[in-house]
């Protein structure tokens, strides 16, 4: 008997749709005609074991206990879950055959694992084990990942990599929560102070953009515009360029300080002859941006509709798990396998049985196209997220649904139309002795622009390129008819948005001054995964650490507290960094799983020594919890119908004397 073990059981529904009937359905799993059986999880059927569960004494928090580090490993049943477990077991003890049919990621891998090696399969049949990756639940393309599966044992250094990263959050997150929590507590405040190698950085991110905009002075500043007429009467605007004798009216960003020297150029530059100095017009062609990954979608659906993080991943779930219609989700690749192309014609023909833009996009895309997003040496895992061809379903999803749907759609049919073609203008002048220069953007076909909204068209993110310019040359004689003086303000850095601090998380080397961990956080995918990020930040404002005001993100006055009283380490990305960097070693077989914990423990130590040594009166400012600290959690009702996995890592908020936060992420 063959048993598929799917991650949850909507993959196991999708698996036997694409097998043959008759099948019967019992408690727990399929059987198929010839025997077979298709059984599932629900998520993480196991979790780390309570620190209790390894000495009873750690049921009370003490700081003599720390750091609480297991010798052996143990991994606990989860009480919502037990019976699935138990149909299990039986299932896979009657089993010749197993095939691993996790989500195709670094989770998904641990999260079938973790049962077989707990239900102590047989090493020859573990050894036989194989491995089903699915990115798209319809039929058709399931029965080609059945037709072409490979041996589990593959991706064995991909299950140590993500055991490593659950082990370490949970000895992170557990021993310095417990730490910190004992000394608020020692200093009067009476919540839990949760540590996490995600989450305590990206509170840190937010106030220091905090304070960051609080210390932040306005200047004024100056720009001088000529108004430029030719000879044929074409007027445009020319920028004036300060030269280095300007430099002491000038800050560090070059821009002008001083209004009676602008002023002074602006009357001196009136009604006096401008000279082309440089004229260069080049054709350019824009190729269309990528398919989406998670985090590329929830940062432009934020940006678009103001859906948070984790509204975007619940409802991709739902498009992915109910209604079939997209591509697995959580993917943090923006690529997809020059083999699917072949799959475009279909996944287009279904498009154009949609409704409104979608339909009208699809009819006149190109299904012979080929963009740069087909590239097998850039998808790894997974491949982007793009429709599939249940993609006709469109009329029958929620608003919210169609608008994420619909996201993901356009950025599809982007790739079967013609690249974005433009000509790009720039004029130089001196007038007066002065340099002034010009920027202009001209479209000549639109392309796959033609999918955005109309004003969106032909938006740049430099304002001041102008849509036309002139044909000049070097040489020709204009006419400044007057120099006008702009005043402007500085303005501090925006306050974080859901979009924005989605963007930080993937792109958190911007913030990093060291060069090698800079490097390191290119290599990687920044602060969190696609599938935790959403997750963290909700963390952040369920404990109280982040408040919004309207679109914006901030830190509250207990999150900003917090972080003031922890060490760099710990707010900083740079720990993340080593820790991402050492899991992809593993990942890959180029590095130790052992040596990576020994370094993780002598930190560990360390960490902890810094949390005694620390003065209580530094936690002392803390302000008193605005709401309970422990109450329970609810999930979403997306997480608990589709039996989606929480991402290992996340934090309880229950009370100390009742039972402990898990590790933190």
């Amino acid at each position: 008997m063959i048993l598929y073990i799917a991650e949850k059981p909507s993959l196991a529904r999708a698996i036997a749709a694409a097998l043959p009937s008759p099948q019967k359905k019992e408690e727990g799993c399929i059987w198929l005609p010839n025997g077979d059986c298709i059984s599932w999880c629900i998520g993480h059927l196991l979790e780390q074991a309570e620190p209790h569960q390894y000495d009873p004494a750690y049921k009370t928090w003490n700081l003599d206990h720390l750091p609480i580090i297991p010798t052996d490993w143990q991994w606990q049943e989860k009480t919502n879950t037990k019976k699935q477990l138990g149909i299990l077991k039986k299932l896979i003890k009657k089993a010749t055959t197993l095939v691993h049919a996790g989500d195709p990621d670094r989770e998904g891998q641990l999260l079938v694992d973790e049962v077989l090696h707990y239900t102590k399969v047989p090493a020859q049949k573990l050894k036989n084990t194989q491995r089903l990756l699915v990115n798209d639940l319809t039929p058709s393309a399931i029965k080609k990942a059945l037709n072409n599966l490979r041996l589990n044992n593959e991706f064995a250094a991909l299950s140590r990599s993500a055991l490593g990263r659950a082990r370490a959050d949970w000895l992170f997150g557990l021993n310095l929560t417990r730490a910190y929590t004992i000394r608020g507590r020692q200093a009067g405040y009476q919540g839990v102070l949760s540590i996490g190698r995600v989450q305590t950085p990206v509170l840190g991110l937010v106030v220091a953009r905090d304070k960051e905009r609080e210390a932040f002075v306005p200047k004024d500043f100056y720009q001088v515009w000529a108004s430029i007429q030719t000879p044929q009467n074409v007027m445009f605007q020319a920028k004036w360029l300060p030269s280095e004798a300007c430099q002491p009216y000038m800050d560090e960003e070059n821009r002008v300080l001083s209004l009676p020297l602008a002023q002074n150029v602006a009357q001196r530059i009136t009604n006096k002859p401008a000279i082309v100095i440089d004229a260069q017009y080049k054709q350019k062609k824009q190729a269309a941006p990528l398919p989406y990954s998670l985090s590329a979608l929830q940062i432009d659906a934020a940006k678009a509709f103001s859906l948070s993080a984790q509204q975007v991943l619940d409802t991709c779930q739902v498009l992915y798990e109910r209604h079939q219609m997209i591509t697995y989700p959580r993917s943090d690749c923006r690529y997809l396998p020059t083999q699917q192309h072949k799959d475009a014609p279909a996944i287009i023909a279904a498009l154009a049985r949609s409704e409104g833009d979608l339909q009208d996009g699809a009819q006149k895309a190109d299904a012979t196209r080929k963009s740069k997003a087909w590239n097998d040496k850039q998808v790894t895992a997974h491949h982007a997220i793009i429709p599939t061809t249940q993609a006709y379903k469109a009329s029958s999803l929620s608003k919210t649904e169609a608008l994420v749907f619909n996201l993901i759609a356009r950025q599809y049919l982007m790739q079967f139309y013609p690249e974005y073609d433009y000509l790009s203008s720039y004029i130089k002048l001196d007038i007066a002795g002065g340099q002034f220069d010009a920027k202009g953007n001209t479209p000549i076909a639109l392309g796959w622009k033609t999918l955005l909204p109309s004003h969106n068209r032909t938006k740049d993110p430099d304002d001041e390129n102008q849509n036309e310019l002139p044909k000049l040359t070097k040489g020709d004689e204009l006419w400044c008819s007057q120099g006008q003086v702009q005043e402007k303000v500085t303005t501090p850095p925006a306050a974080f948005t859901d979009a924005t601090l989605l963007a930080a998380m993937t792109g958190i080397s911007r913030f990093v001054t060291n060069k090698d961990i800079r490097a390191i956080l290119k290599e990687t995918d920044g602060l969190g995964t696609e599938a935790t990020r959403a997750s963290i930040i909700e963390l952040l404002f369920k404990r109280n650490f982040l408040v919004r005001q309207g679109k914006q993100i901030h830190a509250s006055q207990t999150g900003r507290a917090f972080i003031d009283c922890l060490p760099a380490q710990l707010v900083t990305p740079d720990m993340t960094a080593q820790w991402e960097s050492a899991l992809n070693g593993i990942s890959i077989g180029e590095a130790s799983y052992q040596e990576f914990m020994a370094n993780l423990e002598v930190n560990l130590h360390q960490l902890l020594s810094a949390s005694r040594d620390m003065p209580v009166s530094a936690l002392q400012h803390l302000p008193a919890p605005t709401k309970k600290p422990f109450t329970k959690r609810r999930s979403t009702g997306t997480r608990k119908s589709t039996g989606a996995r929480k991402p290992s890592g996340s934090d309880a908020t229950r009370s100390p004397t009742k039972r402990r936060p898990k590790a933190s992420s």
